[in-house]
C-alpha cells in the first residue's frame, strides 16, 4: 500500500493511547522482519534507517532506502519509512528526495539556538514536501555510547521549542537512554506525563532498548507514543547468529546463520507490537 503520514499514525495511537513501535533497519533482513512481523500482528509500523546505517551502507541512502521504500509499498499494513538521527541537513534533503515520509533531524550536538533555527529550517522544506520531522531537545542520555540516564526534558522548554520549530514529533529525555544492552532503565512516568500535557504533539522515546516490558507499557500509558527499538534487536539477532557459529564450525552459507537471526528479529518485533498496542 502507499507511505502512511507518520503524524496520521502517531495521531491515531496517541489517540488510542497505544505505542506505535518504530524499528531501525542495520540489515536489510531486518526490513524484511519488520514488515512480517506488522503484517502478522496485523498494525502499522515505522522502519527507520539511521544516519549511521547509511554510513555503514557506503554513505549512500538510495541502495537500502530504496529497499525500505519498496517493502513498504507491498506491505499489507500501514507503513512509513523514516530518517533516524541525522545530523547532516543534506541527508536530510536527500532522504526526502527519495521519497521517505519522515525525518529525523538531530541538532543535539548545537548550542539551543542554533538547533532550533535549523530545525525550523528543516522543518520548511520538509512540509513543503509533506514530509513530518521529528527532533530531539538537548540529548537524550546514551547518544555515542555515554550512557546518560540522568538527563531529563523541562515540559515548558518542550512546549516553547516545538513552538519555535514547528516539528511534528518531539524526542524527550525522561530516563532511557541509547544503546543499552540491558533493561534497567527506570522511566519518569510522571514528568513523561507533564511533557504530554504540555506539548501539542505526539513523544518520541529513544533509548526503549534498555527499559523493561512493564517500564514500556506505563511509559505508553503515561503518554509516550513513538517507541523507537534498535540495540534490543541487535543484541537478540547477533545471540542466535553466535549459538549457531559456536555449534557448527564447519557453516559457510549465510542464509544458513542469518535466516534464523531474522526469524528471532520478526518473533521479537511481533511480540512487541502487540505489547505496544495493547498498553
Amino acid at each position: 500500500m502507499p507511505l502512511v503520514d507518520i503524524r496520521q499514525m502517531a495521531a491515531e495511537a496517541a489517540a488510542a493511547k497505544v505505542g506505535l513501535g518504530a524499528f531501525n533497519v542495520v540489515l536489510l533482513e531486518f526490513a524484511h522482519a519488520e514488515v512480517e512481523a506488522a503484517e502478522r500482528v496485523g498494525v502499522p509500523i515505522v522502519l527507520q534507517l539511521s544516519e549511521n546505517a547509511i554510513k555503514y551502507h557506503g554513505g549512500k541512502i538510495a541502495p537500502l532506502g530504496a529497499a525500505l521504500l519498496a517493502l513498504a509499498h507491498e506491505a499489507s499494513v500501514p507503513v512509513a519509512v523514516h530518517l533516524d538521527h541525522a545530523e547532516s541537513v543534506d541527508l536530510c534533503k536527500a532522504a526526502v528526495d527519495l521519497g521517505f515520509n519522515s525525518v529525523m533531524y538531530d541538532g543535539s550536538h548545537l548550542d539551543d539556538a542554533t538547533n532550533r533555527d535549523t530545525t525550523a529550517a528543516v522543518v520548511e522544506f520538509c512540509h513543503a514536501a509533506g514530509v513530518a520531522v521529528e527532533a530531539e531537545l538537548g540529548e537524550v542520555g546514551g547518544k555515542n555510547g555515554v550512557h546518560d540516564p540522568s538527563a531529563r526534558t523541562n515540559p515548558e522548554d518542550a512546549a516553547a521549542f516545538v513552538a519555535d520549530t514547528g516539528v511534528d514529533l518531539l524526542a524527550v529525555a525522561v530516563g532511557s537512554s541509547h544503546a543499552m544492552t540491558t533493561r534497567g532503565a527506570v522511566l519518569d512516568t510522571e514528568l513523561i506525563s507533564a511533557i504530554r500535557d504540555a506539548v501539542p504533539v505526539p513523544l518520541v522515546l529513544h533509548g526503549s532498548s534498555g527499559v523493561s516490558d512493564e517500564g514500556m507499557v506505563a511509559a505508553i500509558k503515561a503518554g509516550m507514543t513513538k517507541i523507537n527499538v534498535s540495540t534490543h534487536l541487535n543484541v537478540g539477532f547477533t545471540g542466535v547468529v553466535r549459538e549457531i557459529l559456536n555449534a557448527d564450525e564447519k557453516i559457510v552459507d549465510p542464509r544458513k546463520y542469518v535466516g534464523p537471526g531474522r526469524a528471532h528479529v520478526t518473533d521479537e518485533v511481533a511480540r512487541l507490537l502487540s505489547l505496544y498496542t495493547t498498553a
